[in-house]
């Protein structure tokens, strides 16, 4: 190796390093580039869901550190910013992305808006729960299915209310206002949990539909991103809000036990949201739901994350390069999701995503 060879070599190595550093800061979930790569590292850029990004944050730092031709960023700004960004119609210079990310896939309306084709590629999934602070309350709370939509809806507005203290006998709840905690931007996590809702209560159905943004009913407490609402929650007595599953474990809050479609009360874990994935239909264009899983042993709300991907990319360089880190995603970044408490997919749906990403071309 030449001086100057190795004078690249290392000066790459000490820039990933220190991106590496500061991706896997405590502080934001996301890391924004304001510059090209220099050398002829390939920088990748990403932004959306923030249901995924801690362990999107995990992924590209061990990826770069093992591919130093590679830089990756990933702006952690919702589903729904996530999206707009992918399309691209009156987006800024320093928000154009290679890759967007979102918990709602994209609907046909939205596909037909990006001039390279778009592929919606799952990548993980998660659990939807139902967070709350209750110190007092001892034990695991339970909800029924007509509990929590009515909590939602904004009917069932006291903890003591006989919705709720009929699913926990024996336990006393306090006689204390409910406060709800939703997002109040753009989410595939509101997406997820109002497609659930809309599955299995009627009275919702008949109000509402499945969406990113809602008006919620009520008096509820509003936050960007899951982080947001978790935190909100640990901060506010007498609060419950839907949540990632790993946000929620991440702060130690408590999560309610849900009724689901067999009449079981069950706790999010490995084994019963990977129970509720068993149960999905694998269309043409990887755009799956699960919104009311059967099984006596399924957690009831349970979502798929997706990576939104161009078919065709501007070189050979660039589309090698979303290739190659989203097959690493797929392939080896799936063996660490469970640390993190994420769900890993289902060989099927691995292998059917990694086929997707390897029709990736250039322009």
């Amino acid at each position: 190796m030449g001086p100057q060879t190795e004078l690249h070599h290392c000066a790459l190595k000490f820039l990933v390093a220190a991106f590496a550093v500061l991706a896997g800061c405590s502080a934001p979930d996301h890391v924004k580039v304001e510059a090209e790569a220099p050398f002829s590292a390939v920088l990748v850029k990403g932004a959306g869901a923030t249901l995924p990004a801690p362990l999107y944050k995990q992924w590209f730092a061990t990826y770069q550190n093992e591919h130093l031709e590679n830089i990756v960023s990933y702006d952690s700004v919702g589903s729904g910013e996530g999206i707009r960004r992918f399309i691209g119609r009156s987006v800024k210079k320093e928000e154009r992305v290679d890759f967007g990310a979102s918990d709602a896939a994209m609907r046909d309306d939205e596909v037909a808006q990006v001039p390279n084709g778009a592929l919606l590629v799952p990548t993980i999934a998660s659990a939807v729960v139902l967070a709350y602070n209750l110190p007092d309350f001892d034990g695991d709370l339970r909800l029924s299915r007509k509990a929590y939509a009515g909590i939602f809806l904004g009917e069932i507005r006291d903890w003591n209310d006989r919705q709720i203290s009929s699913a926990n006998p024996g336990r006393r709840l306090p006689k204390l206002t409910i406060a709800t905690v939703v997002r109040q931007d753009g989410s595939g996590t509101t997406f997820a949990f109002t497609k659930h809702l809309d599955a299995i209560s009627e009275k919702w159905r008949s109000q509402y539909s499945p969406a990113i943004l809602m008006n919620w009913p009520g008096n509820a407490m509003r936050a960007n991103g899951n982080e947001g609402v978790a935190g909100r929650i640990q901060q506010s007595v007498g609060s419950i809000g839907y949540v990632s599953y790993e946000f929620a474990r991440k702060l130690g809050l408590k999560v309610a036990l849900l009724e689901n479609r067999e009449g079981r009360f069950v706790k999010p874990d490995e084994q019963s949201c990977t129970a509720a994935l068993a149960s999905a239909q694998l269309p043409e264009n990887l755009r799956f739901f699960v919104p009311d899983p059967p099984g006596q042993g399924t957690y009831p709300i349970v979502t798929s994350s997706w990576v939104l991907l161009y078919r065709k990319y501007e070189d050979a360089t660039k589309a090698n390069a979303v290739r190659e880190l989203f097959r690493w995603c797929l392939r080896e970044g799936q063996k660490s999701a469970a640390q993190l408490g994420y769900i890993q997919l289902p060989e099927n749906v691995t292998e059917r995503a990694v086929a997707a990403v390897d029709t990736i071309l250039p322009r």
